[in-house]
């Protein structure tokens, strides 16, 4: 009996293990899947909780009912790869393994950046990128009555790059529905250039935010935040103020990469672009936002993901060449307040553009424009999340590459 191991219980993981219990055969296969945590989080929603549009029951739910038939799930620490071994050591045992699969994510680290995780954190500094950050934002905001409110990334990658636009857009949608909009100063800070890491799309965002009466700060590397002054300070000796600080703190993958010496600066697993498969070790494949991949680190592009490294750890078993299929295909809703949302479609070398989703011509779905189908669409997504995207379950009419058709590409 060979043995494949999974790691991290997450959106990926959860995903290869039902792609792969349904493909590799019982009496030759054991599958196992280790994750310490016994909650599983849609975290989509922890973008929507601070405004009091999900509660907490709509966001998470046991994850050991995600799991198929036939799986061992393993709720345990694990302390460290030995990939030249093929051995995983967890909390109290240690696992063999024939083939890896590394699913085990990223995390925010504010203690990357000077003073951001200091006295004020979770006071008048938060994060909605944790279920713990999201609820405590919701609570704050609730009593909110104005003042300068600031919504910062700190750099890329970060896991979905789209949702600090949509919190500030949902925020000037918040407040004005509470009447209070004209006493909330709201600005956008970025690191980057522009409102995203796309030009069409920036031109398309940029406009929302102007629109908006959203003010905009490019170009911002932070250095530190100061919490006696309740201001935010980058390298070049810029302040913005603040009253109320909704930051995403550099994004990293877990410390077990680390401890395994198989990471990057960040902790990302090098990998293999188009394969999935790990640059360091053939018999150990990578999926989510545990990779260094260039793509967005979205549960579609996990979505897409699986079923390309589903095919190849096939062929790999059977000594074939592997697929260079993966394009880092994503679409993403972005919501901007009043019902209404964005759709962007995009991969590597294919910026978002106009056009039509998913029937090429028909839609219903319109790219790169405002539509409260858009929205319905955003939040339809949770029920897919929950009901088919984690069982493995394909979903109609789209596809895991990135198809041309029904778009104005230039």
């Amino acid at each position: 009996m060979k043995n494949l191991l999974i790691l991290g219980a997450g959106t990926s993981g959860t995903m290869m293990a039902n792609h792969l219990r349904s493909k590799l055969k019982k009496d030759e296969w054991n599958i196992s899947i280790v994750d310490q945590y016994k909650t599983h989080y849609y975290q989509p929603g922890f973008l929507f909780l601070p405004f009091d549009i999900y509660t907490e029951d709509q966001v998470k739910k046991d994850g050991k009912k995600f799991i198929p038939n036939g799986v061992n799930y393993i709720q345990k620490k694990i302390e460290q790869i030995f990939p030249d071994e093929n051995k995983v050591k967890l909390e109290d045992e240690t696992l063999s393994y024939d083939l890896l699969i590394i699913a085990t994510g990223c995390k925010i680290a504010p203690q990357e950046t000077e003073g951001m995780k200091g006295k004020n954190w979770h006071k008048n500094v938060f994060d909605f990128y944790t279920y713990e950050g999201s609820l405590a934002l919701r609570n704050k905001l609730r009593e909110f009555k104005g003042g300068k409110m600031i919504v910062h990334f700190t750099e890329m990658p970060i896991k979905c790059p789209v949702a600090p636009l949509e919190f500030v857009f949902l925020a000037d949608d918040y407040f004005t529905k509470k009447g209070i909009r004209d006493k909330v100063d709201l600005t956008y800070v970025t690191p980057l250039g522009g409102a995203f890491t796309k030009p069409k799309a920036t031109a398309a965002l940029g406009h929302l935010l102007s629109e908006k009466n959203i003010k905009v700060v490019t170009d911002f590397a932070i250095e530190k935040v100061d919490n006696e002054t309740n201001q935010i300070v980058d390298y070049g000796g810029q302040i913005v103020d603040f009253d109320l600080l909704v930051t995403v703190p550099t994004n990293m993958g877990d410390d077990l990469i680390k401890r395994s010496g198989m990471g990057d600066d960040l902790n990302f697993v090098p990998t293999d672009h188009h394969t999935l498969q790990s640059l360091g070790h053939k018999n150990v494949f990578v999926i989510g936002d545990a990779t260094n991949v260039p793509a967005s680190k979205a549960g579609s592009v996990a979505h897409f993901a699986s079923e390309t490294l589903t095919d190849n750890i096939l062929l790999y078993l059977d000594g074939k060449p592997l697929k260079q299929e993966f394009d880092g295909h994503a679409n993403c809703f972005i919501e901007t307040g009043k019902n209404k949302a964005l759709l962007i479609d995009f991969n590597y070398t294919q910026e978002p553009v106009e056009g039509t989703f998913p029937i090429p011509g028909i839609g219903p779905l319109k790219l790169l424009k405002e539509s409260i189908f858009n929205h319905w669409g955003k939040l339809a997504f949770r029920w897919i999340y929950w009901n088919m995207l984690l069982k493995g379950i394909p979903i109609p009419l789209v596809s895991r590459n990135m198809s041309k058709k029904g778009k104005k590409i230039e």
